[in-house]
């Protein structure tokens, strides 16, 4: 059962974003994407990742809105591998406000992006989450996708000095 009223999901817009949006989502993904909830999506998200898209696939970057306010957003791109007659999707970015991610403003995103996609030839579509986000695994399946498979990511803290191995000179 959705925890906002009805007419949420009946107000709310998708449309491409402008460059006037830029800010505002960066900082809406700021507050979802922290060290806490996902370190890599942590890691990844910053103000390049949202111009590169932007400047790339401006019309696979949309944004959700109500009265004038981002709700949430999408990002997304296509790749078309050289020698192969499949065009791919990749859905980089969802994002919705904290407090109304059960409004259908995650689903309203996610099928317009996938109708632009379609219109450009995509045959399939890819996106890649934590292993560990329920949630958003939840949700993407709910949206049709299968065939989960959990990727191995791993990091080596560079500032802190090794206290299992010492390092022998070269």
């Amino acid at each position: 059962m959705n925890s906002e009223p009805p007419e949420i999901k009946e107000r709310l817009r998708i449309r491409e974003m402008t460059i006037d949006d830029l800010s505002e989502v960066f900082h809406l993904g700021e507050k979802l994407f922290t060290s806490e909830y996902s370190p890599s999506m942590y890691r990844t998200w910053d103000e390049y990742e949202i111009t590169t898209l932007f400047n790339s696939d401006n019309d696979l970057c949309l944004v959700a809105e109500l009265e004038d306010e981002i709700l949430g957003f999408a990002l997304g791109t296509t790749v078309e591998k050289q020698h192969s007659a499949w065009k791919y999707g990749y859905l980089v970015w969802l994002g919705i406000r904290q407090g109304i991610q059960k409004s259908g403003a995650g689903a309203k995103l996610f099928r317009e992006l996938k109708r632009r996609m379609i219109e450009q030839g995509v045959r399939m579509m890819l996106i890649d989450t934590d292993a560990d986000n329920q949630a958003g695994i939840s949700f993407f399946k709910k949206q049709g996708f299968g065939n989960v498979q959990q990727h191995v990511y791993m990091s080596l803290n560079l500032s802190k000095k090794s206290k299992t191995k010492k390092e022998k000179p070269e």
